[in-house]
């Protein structure tokens, strides 16, 4: 067994690309290693901003060996009359260098082929490995991707070197005009090289001790968080982690220094999230707070470079937040004295989207939205809703949103605060545009969970109605983001409603618009696409899909209930007799769907219990009058749980009905009757599942 090493020398590559290219780099290794039949430990893969590194252990020098068999054409077109073979059987023989007597007949369902059995396999790993390599980096996907050189080779960024080692051994190959050698290069500065690597094993000590990189990302983000805690504690505080901006960070350096810098104690006045929106923007570094939460004037940076003076280099930093702090507090200074009127009024030469009118039009949307959900959700908020729509957007034409548009929503709650409204307007516009991604805080408070619906929902039928609805990996607009974020809201805070009777709202607030969708289609499209994100987020939770299939076949339109009702379901399917209980019920659903179709009229639920002859019919009957109240309290107390359990009372009911009665039988009377009790049936049970979506 033996290790292999690949380096791919880069220009700088974005931060933001690495992750991906490391979990690519491991998957396309693992993927073709196992194609071609050779054998491996693991496969670790590394980058920093100037490589990308892929190191195989215990990797087999010699691919594994195996027998196939192959079948070539029939006997009647590969033999003549005789039994001597024809061209095609000679051709077949020479195609796979075996001779006429390895030939032998093969049959199968078809008929007979001839075929023969072929040693394939056991190739020298390094012969095989270029064509490998080659394609695994022609491979990597990049967001996006450059030509430099005259072969055309497209990669995230000019390939410089490539080393590529079996033990001590080149493997040799070229790519974007590149040859491999057994070359690297270190730090840009600091370790440059080149450095001639003599084995797999020599190359991690060369590159960290000569070279100063520091190759493990997770090995840079331990270096800097230990540091920068320590440094931290020294003043009395915390640093304040990011986990996006350290992702980020980690991804700029291959040989991370923390360094605490300092600001003057005045920029304290500003708020907290200015001022940590402005370090974290302009200068990749975190904030320092004190125990209490309070922030420090000082700030945590990471170097890529060990500084002959580290006290210039602390200045050069400093002087350059400063300058980033002063811009804040003139912005800071320059809003404080506007009035939130002056800038409602501003809202209306601000386009919102397209033929959607301005953002004042939008504000005035949102107002008659809050005031719908409020009726719904919370009643006492109805008036604190209405004013927090209208001033929602007010921070767009805000000195500070122009400078750090991060800060959208956030800064408008500050403002409003600060302007004299009450808490509940300044924490829902606070948290209005939460969650903003899958793993994103959700708004604390209702008001804020009623905003945010608010303007996710108006957005949502803007763009469905003008029929910008996304398709593939097309969504500009972020509709499934938020049509996402509307899920993980009503779920979080349990707001029982109508979602479709919100978006039909929502639609109409819009007046006259010239609309690409009418109010039908919109709506009927929108509830494919949140049917689709509804499946997508409970799977996504770890429920069985023809579960949620089954759950959410019922409705989708209160995502509450619907939520209660699959939580139901999935009990109800971990009992013993679950898949005979839902090939009974199947059953009768089975039936009007195919046989009520071609009833004469519409089927009813109403049923004759004068039109009754088996018995085994008019107890079905009853038993179904008999649920009915039972049935209803518990809907009403959305106890699903104790109305699936209702079902195994039915079931040996439901039984008896189909082993002695022929629904289908000749007399149209006593089959119609028949069917709408059935119907009466399939329609309660409807209310919980769909059982047809339950594969058994």
């Amino acid at each position: 067994m033996g290790k292999f090493l690949l380096e791919i020398g880069t220009e700088e590559m974005p931060s933001r690309f690495l992750s991906g290219i490391i979990s690519q780099l491991k998957e396309l290794f693992e993927t073709e290693l196992k194609n071609a039949q050779i054998q491996f430990k693991d496969v670790k893969t590394y980058a920093t901003p100037r490589r990308i590194v892929a190191f195989v252990e215990d990797i087999s020098e010699i691919q594994n060996k195996e027998i196939k068999k192959i079948v070539g054409p029939p006997v009647n077109i590969a033999k003549d009359k005789d039994g001597n073979y024809t061209k095609a059987g000679i051709g077949f023989a020479k195609s796979h260098g075996v001779e006429l007597e390895d030939l032998f007949e093969e049959k199968t369902p078809k008929g007979v082929y001839i075929a023969t059995k072929k040693e394939i396999g056991g190739a020298d790993t390094r012969e095989i490995l270029p064509d490998i390599i080659k394609d695994i980096i022609s491979r990597i996907h990049f967001p996006k991707r450059m030509k430099w050189e005259d072969s055309g080779f497209l990669f995230g960024r000019p390939i410089r070197w490539i080393l590529a080692l079996f033990n001590t051994e080149i493997i040799d190959f070229e790519i974007a005009s590149i040859g491999s050698s057994n070359k690297t290069y270190g730090h840009r500065v600091m370790g440059k090289g080149p450095f001639s690597v003599s084995s797999c094993d020599e190359y991690f000590e060369i590159i960290e001790n000569k070279g100063k990189v520091i190759l493990d990302p997770k090995k840079r983000l331990n270096i800097i968080k230990e540091i920068g805690n320590k440094e931290a504690q020294k003043l009395g505080g915390r640093v304040i982690w990011d986990d996006e901006l350290l992702e980020e960070v980690i991804g700029l350096v291959e040989y991370p220094l923390p360094l605490i810098g300092e600001f003057h104690s005045k920029f304290l006045e500003l708020p907290k999230e200015v001022l940590l929106t402005s370090i974290k923007t302009h200068q990749k570094s975190f904030g320092i707070e004190d125990e209490n939460g309070n922030l420090l004037p000082y700030f945590l940076c990471t170097l890529n470079i060990e500084p002959s003076d580290m006290s210039l280099v602390k200045k050069g930093w400093e002087r350059v937040l400063r300058a980033r702090l002063e811009d804040a507090r003139f912005f800071w200074n320059v809003d404080n004295k506007a009035s939130l009127e002056e800038w409602r009024e501003e809202l209306n030469r601000v386009v919102f989207l397209g033929p959607l009118g301005s953002m004042g039009d939008k504000a005035n949307r949102l107002e008659k939205i809050c005031e719908f959900l409020s009726d719904k959700l919370a009643p006492e908020l109805k008036n604190s809703m209405k004013r927090a729509a209208q001033l929602a957007k007010v921070d767009l034409v805000s000195e500070m949103v122009g400078e750090f548009d991060d800060l959208q929503g956030i800064m408008g709650g500050i403002y409003t605060k600060i302007k004299g409204e009450d808490e509940v307007v300044s924490n829902a516009i606070y948290e209005h545009y939460l969650p903003t991604g899958v793993d994103s805080p959700l708004p604390k408070t209702i008001g804020g969970a009623i905003l945010s619906l608010a303007d996710k929902m108006d957005n949502i039928i803007g763009c469905f109605g003008l029929d910008m609805i996304p398709t593939g990996a097309q969504d500009p607009h972020g509709m499934r983001r938020q049509t996402l974020a509307i899920i993980r809201i009503i779920l979080d805070k349990g707001f029982n409603f109508s979602l479709f009777d919100a978006f039909s709202k929502v639609f109409d607030t819009y007046g006259d618009i010239k609309w690409k969708n009418s109010k039908e289609t919109t709506l009927t499209k929108l509830r494919e696409f949140v049917a689709a994100r509804l499946k997508g987020y409970f799977t996504s939770l770890g429920y069985e899909t023809k579960i949620v299939d089954a759950a959410l076949g019922a409705d989708i339109d209160n995502i509450y209930l619907a939520q209660k009702r699959l939580e139901a379901l999935k009990q109800f399917s971990e009992q013993k007799d679950f898949e005979n209980a839902v090939l009974t019920f199947k059953r009768a659903d089975n039936i009007i769907r195919k046989q009520g179709i071609s009833a004469e009229g519409d089927l009813s639920d109403k049923f004759d219990m004068d039109k009754m002859v088996e018995e085994q019919e008019k107890k079905l009957a009853q038993a179904i009058l008999d649920l009915d109240k039972k049935w209803n309290d518990l809907y009403g107390k959305e106890d699903f749980i104790e109305l699936f359990m209702l079902l195994y009372d039915l079931k040996p009911v439901v039984d008896e009905f189909f082993d002695n009665v022929m629904v289908m039988c000749e007399d149209p009377a006593l089959r119609r009757n028949r069917l709408n009790l059935l119907y009466a049936l399939t329609k309660k049970l409807s209310t919980l599942a769909d059982f047809s979506a339950l594969q058994i």
